[in-house]
């Protein structure tokens, strides 16, 4: 009987987070250990094209990433890891798949919305201001197409390896559902019923989505809020201290503001019951001493760093490991994707003589 396939992948733009750790990659590490999946894990380096990376950072960078997934306990015999690049078949299926796709829904998707703002430096929320900024700009600042098109390269990821289950956080879920459209697409298109829809996968939990340091939004490597899995013990006992905060409670069982709840939600994903239950009661009664919260939180994040960071440095120095496990890694990889490749061709009308 034919394994259910697994497949996701992280941007090579830096050293991995905690969000990139509970959102993604604790549950890649779960999942391997699952008899009845085949788990493909690429470094999405391809993707990390839209951030225009220093050449030299892109190799560190993917480098870092595949050290860090062995350290967080990826088995290269238990999954197949990957570079993208190393797998030429999906940029041309990437290719192929963009002829299936509107701008406009491109264009619709919130994240492209949301990062095409941050580049261009349009601070309204206005659809129409970018739109006019993207098509009319005049000046040096420009949206990268690829950027546009992110969506279609992820779900050429999944597609051209059969992914039924796709292990991704909240901020993916509209991509995720761009997948399954663009298969229904291909599909319908066709007459075929050739790939299938692959489905978010949490082992029966909602998504996880860590809250950043800066008392807003989700932790991420552009935002300057991260706690990262190599941070050192006294680096990450900083960023912990510093976290954004408010004067405290006034009135009992006040509504928290939006910073101490990000404290809270971070602190109801590493600590135990028992300490989230201690530190809700001392908030309830206005007793609580957000240095003595801070001071566990950061605590037991690294009793989860600590051991990844170890781990990290050892690996980081066995050139000749990591060498073997980014080619087994990409015969493997490639071996499903040339076949989907061939298949695509195919079904489009592209034939031998």
């Amino acid at each position: 009987m034919r394994k259910e396939v697994v497949v996701s992948g992280i941007r090579s733009t830096g050293n991995l987070h905690l969000g990139n750790y509970y959102g993604a990659l604790r549950n890649f590490v779960k999942m391997q250990e699952e008899d009845k999946y085949n788990s493909y894990f690429f470094i999405a380096d391809l993707h990390a094209l839209t951030t225009h990376p220093d050449p030299k950072m892109l190799h560190e960078n993917v480098r870092d990433i595949l050290c860090e997934y062995l350290a967080a306990g990826l088995d290269p015999e238990k999954s197949t890891l990957f570079v993208q690049s190393d797998v030429p078949e999906i940029s041309e299926m990437y290719l192929l798949m963009n002829m299936h796709v509107g701008i406009g829904e491109l264009m619709r998707t919130a994240s492209f919305k949301d990062k095409a703002r941050k580049q261009l430096g349009i601070k309204t929320d206005n659809d129409g201001d970018i739109e006019h900024e993207i098509i009319g700009n005049n000046t040096n600042k420009r949206v990268n197409a690829g950027l546009l098109t992110y969506p279609t390269l992820m779900a050429v990821d999944i597609l051209i390896q059969h992914g039924n289950y796709v292990p991704v956080g909240k901020d993916q879920e509209q991509h995720l559902e761009l997948t399954r459209r663009f298969a229904r697409r291909f599909n319908s298109t066709y007459g075929v019923e050739y790939f299938e829809e692959p489905q978010n996968f949490n082992f029966g939990s909602e998504p996880i989505k860590i809250p950043g340091l800066d008392g807003s939004g989700k932790m991420g490597k552009s935002e300057g809020n991260c706690v990262y899995l190599v941070d050192d013990e006294k680096t990450l006992r900083k960023k912990i201290m510093r976290a954004v905060t408010d004067e405290g409670p006034k009135v009992p069982n006040s509504p928290k503001a939006d910073s101490v709840e990000n404290l809270f939600t971070l602190l109801r994903v590493v600590s135990s019951p028992d300490t989230v239950a201690y530190f809700e009661e001392k908030y309830n009664t206005c007793e609580i001493r957000y240095g003595d919260l801070k001071k566990q939180l950061a605590d037991d994040i690294l009793k989860v760093t600590l051991p990844i960071r170890e781990r990290f440095f050892e690996i980081q120095n066995d050139e000749a490991y990591l060498a073997r496990v980014v080619k087994m890694g990409a015969e493997k990889a490639r071996e499903t994707a040339s076949k989907t490749l061939r298949d695509v061709r195919e079904i489009m009308g592209f034939k031998p003589f």
